[in-house]
């Protein structure tokens, strides 16, 4: 299964629609970098932030997810609270091909800071913007910055297209826009 570089990204992105909106190389001017990179596509978090709180003592269970279980915000930046989590979403739109799986890793300014990114794999013919996942791990506030880099998405081309993709058997989180919440 090999990952699959620039120019086919490139090529993808602005022939066919693969990631919208698309920067054909990487951006850096006094920010966490984002854009095409030699294998893979470094993602921007959107302005949209949801902090998970326990002001109401709601309970985590993604079977009967509870909204007041966190607070939303907009802004330039999110502070995440100390051994926190909050949720976001990329900016870019992503339309994966059939015979390609999309793995994430965080960036390494922001893990070197003790935040961890957690997105699960963009599988066959899945489209929408991606829902961000971003512990902080540390005893500290930690701030994230919106319209930055965020992760980098790196891209598998399996030996053949899957018998059935995502589309195919109808997947609940296909086509989603802004953050997606736990769905049964």
């Amino acid at each position: 299964m090999p990952i699959l570089p620039d120019t086919w990204i490139r090529r993808m992105a602005t022939e066919h629609g693969m990631i919208e909106p698309f920067a054909d190389r990487q951006h850096r001017d006094g920010t966490i970098s984002w854009g095409l990179s030699s294998f893979g596509y470094d993602a921007r978090i959107a302005d949209e932030f949801k902090i998970f709180t326990n002001v109401d003592n709601a309970l985590v269970d993604p079977k009967r997810f509870d909204d007041t279980s966190f607070v939303t915000r907009r802004g330039p930046t999110c502070i995440i609270p100390p051994n926190s989590f909050v949720l976001g979403h990329t900016i870019e739109y992503f339309r994966i091909p059939r015979d390609v799986l999309v793995i994430c890793l965080g960036k390494s300014t922001y893990a070197r800071c003790g935040l961890i990114v957690n997105v699960t794999p963009l599988e066959p013919e899945w489209e929408g913007q991606v829902t961000i996942e971003i512990s902080n791990t540390t005893p500290l506030p930690a701030r994230i910055y919106a319209n930055e880099g965020i992760c980098q998405f790196l891209f598998l081309r399996g030996e053949t297209a899957p018998e059935i993709s995502y589309a195919d058997r109808k997947g609940k989180y296909q086509g989603q826009r802004g953050v997606a919440l736990p769905r049964l």
